[in-house]
């Protein structure tokens, strides 16, 4: 008897936003998996082997055998025992020992030729059909099952022919024959009931409810799982009842009713536990994972899946591995992060490849085409859709097909060929209409939206997203929801209706607000934020157009506070949990794993660092780089478990961004402003803010102001002009507007985008072009105006500690070094783990950490600066001390200011292995890790008034769409430092050294803040014929709480 569980997948949730906001959401698909409901038992019979079903009709069948069984010759014995050897292959369901189960059941099949035993040849040809069924070689299957089906027939085994019936039909059924898989069903079922089999009668309903479901009739398909379901339990079959709830499970998820699915799955997944049927267990995770994601809450799907995952691999489940890492590619790919969803994908696809499920395939070439083409690579995109289409035609999986069709037409018009775009909508449109895809049909009107909207036909536009609006509430989909928002708050904006379009952009963000708290990990809340960005740009603009409108209603505070909650949430929340201590009271194992997990990391990173020193292939790189990004997942996502179950972390409240009232009470006094840039498509926004009142701009769009900060960037460099002319176009856009009221005032800039990297203190005042703004202004950069609104409450009561400095400097990177009092043994040079090496590389510094060179005025620099400090209340580590274990001791937290003076390196792939770089090698020539990654810098004690990184681009990191540069800064704020000075490109050693000096001269002996101190230093510098150019001293900057 078969009967079919189904594990969910869905097509790539496509989010690609048009020029003039125009969007799509996701189009749902089902991939069903058939099995074998665990009702095979294996019979021995006086030397006879026969594989029966357990139903009502075996007494029958040995009563009809009886006669039979003394009369077999003695080498039946033999067919019994190789048949016996192939079950026991067979039973280890992997495909190596599937393999080796056919030449056994091949031998069983010519044993019992030889004594003319029909049946057991029969039982033999049925057992080796299903293990071709099991390897996805359904030509093969059918072959052996249409030789078995005769010889049932023959012997008058009317069960065993019913069976082979449902075997037939099956493969039809998974061959896309749904028709005729439903013709051998039906022949089936009144067989069973002749012989009233109760299970085998609940299979064949169960099987017939799945093909209906197949075709789109949701309500025939739970009319007879509502027959199988009472039908196994009443003869007690578990796993029979199991399997219908899950299928039952699947109707309604894709009905939209997705709490009675969720409640499906959750009374099937206990019975598969306790019948240990291990590969259903793992389909039924799989399902509910998916009902978690389709409701936005992505960490908890994960957490599914990944429970889901190891049971696929420890029975071999090859197509339920593979549906797993299709469901876990499309979550990270909902998230932003296509790199690592594209990876998930490519595990998928050969192994569904090797087991022969052409809808699988289909399904994941889809989405490889999806990540392809969001990243602008629309001929491989539509390559990879092609061949999903053949796919999903040949197993007549016409949601699939939709799905597809969806998807090349977005391609299309992506491409501006809209009319062939619409064409493709239109195709998709009936199929999910027919299939009862309520999701993947409002999708397809989204989308048919789009090109209405793109040709100005506002009102059929606005029919179809008004069609998909309530059937994506009906299916909760609250993603597709906030999208369709999105495109008719564009729409009905377009149409002059701005107050109704800020309705339903904030209806909009809402939900996306909602949907991101949802996420544990903040590194995937930042990814995810990141996709949504273009709705807070959206609003920004709106908020500002009704501002120019009424310019007394205060849109344009609405617009801060819009500005406000686009950007760095996740430090936010950071900084928040920083000071709850979310680690206490959480379970010790999951610190362990992160423990063991943080080691193998750091292992293989090793091993990878040694394979580049020597011989290697890029295969074995490659190899360990797949390892590496498995780990780092692994690892983010137990930091999420941990959590998610922290005590204090289900009690913490986290703040929200302030409002312009909040930021002028909590933020500014009367010497200060905030600038707050925000850049755009179209147009960007200048907010000016003091402490009673607030003054907004319009600038140039993104691009021109971008490209402006670009050529600024490189025009500073050592061989450069004194004179600061090339910055005045930037000046003019970024200051001009607003010099007049700057004066001399404290100025806090909170950049975005290119803006992040801008050393501000080197803009010339638009009225004097040869004059840095450093004159007039003292300038601090934020994140956020909220951020620093958060330390400063925070911190307010913190005492401050006993002792002043902490010096960490001129650390040894190479065993040529002169401090060696004597020439250690070369040995093969592993000082680091390729992590370092890895960060070099992406710097394009080089291959190995051979490139990085003595900092030797970094050594006389923390000599002058010590000087300037009683030694009872300093620390010197210098040369092989200015290591890691300096840096990682407890006993820093004992200082107000720690000086690290050392290169720093950025990974701008995985900025969690960025970090800096200090002593590789001990007193005796041994090597030694000294490479602090900020993962390292978010586990230190370090409550600090000031941190100083003199390194090299400290002040830089990966850039996040809105939430800014994730890089060592947030870490050593996370870990306690007030403040921290950090530098946005590698400075000359001596320029570095000469601005510390005095900028500690200022600080410890004339008692200067760090802010005026570093101004101070950095005006002396402009001052000096010497290091007049601002490549010099402009690079540093001060980052986080200014008072």
């Amino acid at each position: 008897m078969l009967s079919k569980t189904c594990a969910y997948t869905v097509a790539l949730l496509r989010g690609e936003q048009e020029r003039e906001y125009m969007s799509n959401s996701n189009p749902i698909g089902i991939t069903q998996k058939r099995r074998w409901l665990g009702l095979v038992q294996l019979i021995s019979l006086s030397g006879i082997t026969c594989l029966l079903l357990a139903s009502q009709s075996f007494a029958a069948t040995l009563e009809q055998m009886a006669p039979r069984i003394a009369q077999q010759p003695a080498n039946s014995n033999a067919a019994e025992q190789v048949f016996q050897e192939a079950w026991q292959f067979y039973k280890k369901g992997t495909a190596e020992s599937l393999r080796q189960a056919i030449p056994k059941f091949e031998q069983a099949i010519i044993l019992s030729r030889q004594t003319g035993d029909k049946i057991s040849e029969a039982v033999s040809l049925l057992a080796l059909g299903r293990v071709y069924d099991d390897l996805g070689e359904k030509q093969k299957a059918l072959e052996f099952y249409n030789q078995a089906f005769p010889l049932f027939q023959a012997g008058g085994n009317t069960g065993m022919e019913a069976t082979t019936l449902i075997a037939i039909g099956s493969v039809y059924d998974d061959l896309g024959e749904k028709q005729k898989a439903l013709e051998f069903y039906n022949q089936a079922l009144p067989l069973f009931q002749a012989v009233e089999d109760r299970r085998m009668e609940a299979s064949t309903l169960n099987n017939m409810g799945l093909v209906y479901d197949s075709l789109g009739k949701k309500q025939e398909a739970l009319g007879f799982y509502n027959q199988a379901l009472p039908l196994f339990q009443a003869v007690g079959y578990r796993p029979g009842e199991a399997t219908t709830l899950n299928n039952m499970g699947l109707v309604y998820s894709s009905l939209g009713e997705k709490q009675k699915a969720l409640g499906f799955f959750n009374q099937a997944l206990p019975l598969f536990q306790v019948l240990g049927n291990t590969r259903e267990e793992a389909t039924t995770l799989n399902n509910i994972g998916f009902i978690y994601d389709s409701w936005g809450e992505k960490q908890k799907a994960l957490e599914f899946f990944n429970q889901a995952l190891p049971l696929t691999r420890a029975v071999g489940y090859i197509s339920g591995e593979a549906t797993t890492l299709n469901n876990m590619g499309l979550v990270y790919n909902s998230l932003g992060e296509k790199q690592k969803a594209l990876e998930f994908f490519n595990q998928a696809l050969p192994q569904l490849q090797a087991v022969g499920d052409r809808r699988g395939e289909g399904r994941t070439l889809n989405n490889i085409g999806f990540i392809y083409d969001s990243w602008g690579e629309k001929q491989k995109a539509l390559e990879d859709y092609n061949q999903a289409l053949l796919l999903y035609k040949a197993v007549g999986d016409r949601g699939g097909e939709a799905t597809t069709l969806n998807n090349m037409g977005l391609v299309y018009s992506s491409l501006g060929e809209k009319q062939k775009a619409l064409e493709f909508f239109n195709q998709a449109l009936p199929l999910t209409q027919a299939v009862g895809d309520r999701g993947g049909e409002a999708i397809s009107l989204n989308n048919i939206g789009t090109i209405y909207n793109s040709w100005g036909e506002k009102q059929k536009a606005l029919e179809s997203y008004n069609k998909a609006l309530p059937l994506l509430r009906v299916v909760a989909d609250r993603g597709g929801e906030a999208l369709t928002l999105f495109n008719l708050a564009v729409l009905q904006r377009s149409q002059g209706n701005l107050k109704q379009a800020f309705t339903l952009i904030d209806s909009a963000i809402t939900i996306v607000e909602d949907l991101r708290t949802k996420i544990g990990s903040q590194e995937l809340r930042a990814s995810y934020f990141a996709t949504v960005q273009d709705y807070y740009q959206f609003y920004i603009d709106l908020l500002m157009q009704l501002h120019q409108q009424n310019p007394n209603q205060g849109y344009d505070a609405l617009a801060l506070h819009a500005s406000e909650r686009g950007r760095a949430r996740s430090l936010l929340e950071l900084l928040t949990e920083a000071n709850a201590n979310i680690r206490q009271g959480v379970d010790p194992k999951l610190l362990e794993q992160e423990s063991t997990l943080t080691q193998q990391l750091n292992a293989l990173e090793r091993r990878r660092y040694e394979l580049s020193s020597g011989q290697y292939t890029e295969q074995q790189l490659d190899e360990i780089k797949q390892q590496s990004e498995s780990l780092l997942t692994q690892l983010d996502q137990l930091k999420a478990q941990i959590r998610v179950t922290s005590p204090r972390y289900a009690a913490l409240k986290y703040p929200e961004p302030l409002n312009l009232q909040q930021i002028q009470q909590q933020v500014l006094d009367d010497d200060t402003l905030l600038l707050e840039y925000s850049l755009g498509e179209d147009r960007s926004y200048l907010w000016l803010v003091s402490k009673n009142s607030i003054t907004s701009y319009v600038l140039p769009k993104r691009s021109e102001i971008e490209a402006a900060a670009q050529t600024f960037r490189e025009s500073l460099t050592p061989n450069s002009a004194a004179n600061l002319e090339t910055g005045l176009p930037l000046s003019q856009m970024l200051l001009a507007p607003v010099a007049n009221q700057l004066g001399n005032k404290r100025l806090l800039i909170v950049g975005d985008g290119a803006l992040q990297s801008v050393p501000f203190a080197a803009l010339p005042i638009p009225s004097s072009p040869t004059t840095p703004l450093l004159v007039q202004n003292e300038i601090i950069t934020l994140p956020s105006a909220s951020t620093v609104a958060i330390q400063q409450r925070q911190l307010q009561n913190r005492p401050i500690a006993a002792k002043t400095l902490a010096v960490v400097a001129d650390p040894i990177f190479a065993l040529n070094d002169p401090r060696f009092s004597t020439t250690p043994q070369q040995t093969p040079e592993t000082p680091t783990n390729s992590a370092l090496t890895r960060a070099t590389r992406n710097l394009g510094l080089g291959d190995s950490a051979k490139v990085l060179d003595r900092l030797q005025y970094t050594g006389t620099e923390a000599k002058k600066i010590l000087a300037l400090v009683p030694a009872t209340q300093s620390l010197q580590a210098l040369d092989f001390n200015a290591s890691r274990t300096t840096a990682t001791d407890p006993n820093l937290a004992q200082y107000q200011i720690i000086h690290l003076a050392t290169h720093g390196l950025l990974d701008p792939i995985n900025p969690e292995l960025s970090g800096i770089v200090l002593s590789l090698y001990d007193q005796k020539g041994k090597s030694q890790d000294g490479f602090l990654r900020l993962q390292d810098i978010f586990n230190l004690n370090l409550p600090a008034e000031l941190v100083v990184l003199s390194a090299c681009e400290t002040g830089l990191g990966k850039d996040v769409k809105g939430e800014g540069l994730v890089g060592l800064t947030r870490g050593f704020m996370y870990a306690g430092s007030r403040r921290v000075v950090v530098s946005l490109w590698s400075v000359n050693d001596v320029a570095t050294s000469e601005v510390m000096a005095k900028f500690y001269q200022k600080m410890l002996t004339e008692g200067q803040n760090p802010i005026s101190a570093l101004r101070a230093a950095q005006l002396e510098m402009w001052k000096s014929q010497n290091w007049q150019s601002p490549y010099y001293w402009a690079a540093f900057t001060v980052q986080g709480d200014w008072r």
